[in-house]
């Protein structure tokens, strides 16, 4: 039986690896960083075809093929939760409060954070839009600093590319770019 388990589960292994570079390199072509993507997308291919290879040397090994797949599904997960950690690229956050956002913005400038104030017309009246862009690193310390002044806020996010000059918030404190 051991036989028969361990390549399965050297399958699932190369799986996850696999699928971990892949995810990784969509990720970096998403934000063109082209030496990245060139570097997993090579990674990526090569043990892709010792996975494969593996597969195919034993194709009647149904806990091959389960390897295979779960490996597949488990490399999502270990990839998606990878790119968080490292945390790369930019966002441009949006944040509407209908009572606080001089306050919010205060302290996110306090924080060392770029905010554009802009006054708007909500469903209920007058509401604060803040534009705020911010390396991706940096998204838990500015959902802080919002939850604690307005539980209520409501905050989107989207990925960005800077495309010219602006301020943006360095390692040790504001910089420009």
């Amino acid at each position: 039986m051991l036989a028969l388990i361990q390549p399965a589960l050297l399958i699932f292994t190369l799986r996850v690896v696999d699928i971990s570079l892949y995810t990784m390199r969509i990720f970096m072509i998403t934000r063109g960083r082209k030496a990245g993507a060139w570097i997993f997308g090579f990674a990526q291919a090569f043990v892709y075809v010792v996975a494969i290879r593996a597969v195919i040397s034993d194709l009647g090994n149904w806990l091959n093929m389960l390897g295979y797949a779960a490996g597949f599904a488990t490399g999502l997960v270990v990839g998606i939760t990878i790119e968080r950690r490292l945390a790369l690229g930019h966002l441009l956050l949006r944040i509407i409060s209908a009572r606080h956002g001089m306050e919010i913005a205060e302290n996110l400038r306090g924080a060392g954070f770029a905010v554009t104030e802009i006054p708007a017309h909500g469903k209920d009246g007058m509401v604060s839009l803040l534009i705020c862009n911010i390396f991706r690193r940096h998204l838990d310390q500015v959902r802080e600093i919002v939850t604690s002044l307005d539980e209520a806020a409501f905050i989107t996010a989207e990925d960005v590319t800077p495309l010219q000059r602006g301020f943006w918030r360095g390692r040790n404190g504001p910089s420009r770019n």
